[in-house]
């Protein structure tokens, strides 16, 4: 198991002035002295607003990473929205990453613009066509599977946005490749399939914590194994008047 990152911890907490000072996610983060990574897989999980993108996008830009996606050699932006946590942020490393890539599936429209404008060489580091030419989802593996190398450090903002259920199976098989191959993930997702990547250590941010647990625990798997073995009930009891 390879890890390049063991640990994100707040170095200051931020000033009253500052929103990041109301935000349950910095608050918790406070609270527990920082967030140990045991794995080569690590998984936030938890509802819309708990902080999980705020966070990984504050490591992605702390560990060098375009704000709005891209490996650590693109240099461009569209609009400037994400917030000054990474500035508070303290990564503990044990090795270097020789590649790395930051996915974030709302933006990847303007990465493939920016593929595009560079030299026309680089679009075979990237399968040979243009990510525009391709369909959301076959873009998103089209990365994994042609500019993901190993040995890399790979930040995933919920991809399973643009994927099918048989096409999240395939990310599943290609990360394990990838870590086979001394690479570690860290996602954000509300995948009740990505959620169960055997030995995945999942993080769920809720507003009152930080907690480790099973993917049985969380309420993604839960609510989605209660719905399928009978949905028609749920429906009854949603849709009642």
């Amino acid at each position: 198991m390879k890890k390049y990152i063991e640990k994100v911890y707040l170095r200051e907490y931020p000033g009253a002035d500052s929103y990041l000072y109301r935000l349950p996610v910095v608050k918790n983060l406070w609270k527990i002295g920082g967030l140990d990574f045991t794995s080569s897989v690590i998984i936030f999980v938890g509802e819309n607003g708990t902080g999980k993108s705020t966070l990984l996008e504050a490591m992605a830009i702390a560990l060098g990473f375009n704000p709005e996606g891209g490996s650590r050699n693109f240099h461009f932006a569209t609009k400037d929205t994400h917030s000054d946590l990474n500035e508070y942020l303290r990564i503990s490393r044990s090795n270097y990453f020789q590649d790395g890539f930051f996915l974030r599936s709302e933006s990847l429209y303007n990465i493939s613009s920016y593929i595009d404008d560079r030299d026309p060489e680089i679009i075979y580091s990237y399968g040979g066509k243009s990510l525009h030419h391709q369909s959301h989802g076959e873009s998103v593996l089209t990365l994994v599977q042609n500019r993901f190398g190993g040995n890399g450090l790979y930040i995933l903002d919920e991809p399973e946005a643009a994927l099918s259920p048989s096409r999240q199976l395939t990310l599943m098989v290609e990360m394990n490749h990838l870590v086979k191959n001394n690479s570690q993930f860290i996602m954000a997702t509300h995948s009740p399939i990505l959620i169960c990547y055997p030995g995945a250590q999942l993080v769920e941010l809720t507003e009152d914590g930080i907690n480790t647990l099973e993917y049985q625990e969380t309420e993604h798997f839960k609510l989605t194994k209660q719905f399928l073995n009978n949905p028609e009930q749920m429906l009854r009891y949603l849709l009642q008047d």
